[in-house]
Order: structure tokens, then sequence, then C-alpha cells
């Protein structure tokens, strides 16, 4: 038997093999705090379950769903778009929902890169913005994001041999892992870029609702000229708790939209229309509860940002998103680091290595953990490398 040789170039998942360790443990008895993964605690509200339940029992939505999904799930997405950001989509051309932003993430780069094509990607980053281009035949240009710049890419740093391959910019806001934000001003930038380079922009936003201190973070759709160039993925996993449902959406460009479309619906047979009934309840029924968990993740980020500067990290505390990137003390590696205190004090975090290279000497947390656990796991913290008996 003889597998691809692009298999070979694929290292195994960040987060498998963090949930391997912890499932190890685990298997022992010993009780592990996880800050690793990011996946809201708090539950779907419950005005969208009962809507799910609801079309489950409709026969209608027992049969294959299409492709490019529910019309009125489409246009829900488009009017949600106009309330919350100010831009108009024809939910026709415009929009297209996904079984995850994550499978529309890895999709769209079969869309772009040919063998040795060029994709522009943020280091640290979501590693499957850069797994995809592997998988399509290219090479990712990685784009080292740092302290002193905001973690945003330096696009004047890029070679003009590079950017004349390139034919895709991946960039996200709210950024995982750094949850660092950007503002208008860099979107522009990055448009002026793409116009000059001929180059498509996927931005991936699925963390502009989780925002905190009265801040609003902006769709990349809002620059002029955005919707020539490129797209937004977005999702309902983080907007209203949804990860385990598996829906998101692509918006922008129409024909981009038409690329993505063609390939997916040769692919996947859409997503079950029960799921999409909850989506068009999640985006026009009330809003309130996103306030609600917002000031319960604010208060998290508060506790958990404070106790690792109180242990020598440095924590910035992010405008949004549900992590907590810190720089680990000297003399250790962020993987050393982190088995570090896996196995003194059975608190589990992400190492920033795991993101890319410029993620060395830097470790991701979660508070999307419930109160009491993200308690305790500060506390383990707190005394992870006191000596025994103090």
């Amino acid at each position: 038997m003889r597998f691809s040789h692009r298999l070979d170039r694929l290292p195994p998942y960040l987060f498998v093999e963090i949930n391997r360790k912890i499932a190890e443990k685990r298997a022992r008895g010993e009780d592990v705090i996880s800050f690793a993964i990011g996946d809201p605690d708090m539950p779907t509200p419950e005005h969208i379950i009962d809507r799910l339940c609801q079309a489950a029992h409709d026969p209608a939505n027992h049969r294959y769903p299409e492709t490019d999904g529910l019309p009125e799930l489409r246009q829900a997405i488009a009017e949600w778009y106009k309330r919350r950001f100010g831009i108009m989509l024809d939910p026709n051309k415009e929009v297209l929902p996904l079984i995850g932003s994550k499978e529309g993430i890895g999709h769209i780069s079969f869309c772009f890169i040919d063998h040795d094509d060029v994709a522009l990607v943020p280091d640290p980053g979501y590693p499957v913005y850069s797994m995809s281009t592997i998988l399509a035949g290219g090479e990712p240009h990685y784009m080292p994001l740092s302290d002193e710049n905001d973690f945003l890419p330096d696009l004047e740093a890029i070679p003009e041999t590079i950017a004349a391959k390139a034919k895709l910019l991946w960039l996200n806001y709210p950024n995982n892992p750094t949850g660092a934000v950007a503002e208008l001003d860099f979107f522009e930038k990055a448009v002026g870029f793409a116009k000059k380079h001929n180059v498509a922009i996927c931005h991936d936003a699925p963390y502009t609702e989780v925002a905190f201190d009265g801040y609003r973070p902006p769709s990349f759709l809002q620059v002029p000229g955005a919707r020539e160039v490129g797209i937004e993925f977005h999702s309902l996993s983080k907007t209203y708790n949804m990860t385990g449902w598996r829906i998101g959406m692509a918006i922008g460009n129409a024909r981009i939209i038409d690329a993505l479309f063609r390939f997916k619906s040769n692919l996947d047979s859409g997503i079950p229309q029960a799921i999409q009934q909850a989506a068009i309840e999640a985006f026009t029924g009330p809003q309130e509860s996103i306030i609600e968990r917002n000031t319960v993740y604010e208060k998290r980020r508060d506790r958990l940002a404070k106790a690792l500067n109180d242990i020598g990290l440095k924590a910035r505390s992010p405008k949004a998103s549900f992590y907590i990137w810190a720089r680990i003390p000297e003399g250790y590696t962020s993987a050393g680091f982190t088995a570090e205190l896996l196995d003194k004090a059975c608190v589990a975090v992400t190492p920033g290595a795991g993101y890319g290279s410029a993620g060395e000497g830097y470790v991701r947390l979660s508070f999307s953990i419930p109160d009491d656990r993200l308690e305790e796991g500060v506390r383990r913290l707190l005394n992870w490398n006191k000596p025994t008996g103090e």
C-alpha cells in the first residue's frame, strides 16, 4: 500500500497530540486542568436548541441538503452582516454556508494553489492555513508576527519575488493564538497590497463577537475595495457557542465564493438542514447571550492574566478572542515549559511553537473553561514553581 507524498509533509495536528497527553494522565487517575483547547464551555443558547429540535422532527430536513445552503440561511447571514458591520451582501452570490469555517479554510487553498504556488501565512498562526497550502501542492511563506509590531504582519517586508508568486494572503483578526486585533487602517494596507500584487485575501474572523471592554472588532470587508480582492470566513462556533454543530460561512467576492462552491459541491452534500434552521434562529433571534457570555469571559481573562504575570510570564489582556498569549520565563522552550506545567501542576497549555517558529518563547491559554476549573488552574499556576512544603 502506497500513500501520497503530500501526507509525508504533514505533522500530527497540534491538538491531537495535546489531547493524547492529557488523556494519558487522566487514564492514570490524574486531574488535569486544560487551558489548551479553545472550545466554549457554556452551552448553545436554549432558543437555538429549541429550533434545532423542532426542525429535526420535520421530514423535509431528513433528506440531502444543498451545498449552497437554504436561501433563508443565506439571507439571514446577509442581514446579520448588515446589522453588525453595515455591509450589504448579495445572499445568492456573496454568501456561502460552510460545514464549520475550518472546512472552507481547508478547501479554499485548492481553489487557488497549484504546484509551487505561494500562500502568505501568519507565523504564529492557525495551522490549517499552512497545512491546506501544503496539501494543495503549494508552499507557505511565513510572515512573522511580533510583539513589537502588535502581532500584525509587516507586508512591506515580504520580498518582491515572493509577493509575485503569491496567490493567497491569510489574515486572522481577532487573532488566534495571540489575541491581537487589527483596525481598518491595517486592512486598508492589506487591500492595497493585494491589488498591487494580484493576491486574494482570506480573512478568518470567527472571534469578532468575543470582545471586551466595549471593543467592537471590525470586518475586513468594511474597507472600500475589500470585496474586489477577498473573502471573510466567519462561524457560529464562538459567537453562539456552537462548535459542535459545525456551521460557518464564507462572505465576500462573488468569484471566490463561486469557486469555493464548485469545489465543495464535488466533495460534500451540505449542512444538515435542521442545523441550518438553528443557525437562522441564532442570527435572527435574541442576541443578549453574547453580552452575557462576554461578561463571564472578561472576568476570567482578568483573573488568568493577573495570575500569569504574577508567576513571571508576560501576558497581555486581549481586547478580543478567549486566548492569552504569554511569554514564558527565560531558560525554557515553549515545549519544555508546557511539559513542566503538565508534569508538575497537571495544567495543560499550548506551546507557542506549535503555531509556527515565531511562536517559540510563548504559550497560549484559553479561558473558555468553567469558573471553578479556571480557579483551580490559577491556584496550581501560582504554586507550580514553589518548593515542596512552601
